[in-house]
């Protein structure tokens, strides 16, 4: 008889521990989904106050101080499209930037790509979609990702990085990787990992 009280006992305990652990579990996975879109550092700017008078240097830094310190500049980088032509990040500057960074070969990349293709073709007038190969020649070739993107019908706009000079300037070593860019070419956001169509709306949201 103890046997079975203490029997009914543990297996309550587990029931209990089981479902307290999954609503931790599903708390955060919410949570790091609402966290994964993290917004950039900043950097101040201006340096008026080198060959303004002292008057005013001093109202530039109170406006400035009101405004909060200016998103860091989204640095530039040479890619190259499907015919080997030169292509820079500041050549989009002046509407929005969607800059993912991807291969043909990563399953989380595949994930997203549709929910990418679809804003472009709601979005596409008005923000920028660049879509960043990373081309090494060995695992990832030009040929390989153009055939990925042909057989899936993606519309949006396909650079290669076979210098990998977009790789190294923005240290990207996790696929996929996205940056999002306001028109001024202010890096706002970026996220490592997978994102969904919420996630990659919220981006948009934060540089339109």
């Amino acid at each position: 008889m103890n046997n079975k009280k203490m029997l009914m006992v543990i297996s309550l305990a587990l029931v209990l521990l089981i479902g307290g652990a999954s609503v931790l579990y599903t708390r955060l996975g919410s949570s790091l989904s609402m966290d994964q879109l993290a917004v950039q550092q900043t950097q101040q700017t201006g340096t008026a106050a080198e060959t303004a008078d002292q008057e005013t240097a001093d109202q530039g830094a109170a406006d400035q101080e009101a405004a909060g310190p200016e998103p860091a500049l989204a640095p530039d980088f040479t890619v190259y499209d499907r015919e080997g032509n030169e292509v820079q990040l500041s050549d989009y500057t002046g509407k929005p930037i969607v800059l993912n960074f991807w291969a043909s070969w990563c399953g989380p990349c595949q994930m997203e790509m549709p929910d990418f293709h679809e804003k472009y073709l709601e979005l596409g007038q008005d923000v920028h979609f660049l879509m960043v190969n990373m081309t090494d020649g060995s695992r990832e070739t030009v040929d390989s990702a153009s055939a990925f993107i042909d057989k899936n019908a993606y519309g949006f706009p396909v650079f290669y990085d076979t210098a990998v000079d977009a790789a190294k300037t923005y240290g990207v070593y996790s696929l996929p990787t996205t940056y999002f860019i306001n028109a001024k070419g202010q890096a706002i956001a970026q996220a490592t990992g997978t994102i969904n169509a919420e996630t990659l709306q919220r981006g948009i949201d934060m540089i339109m």
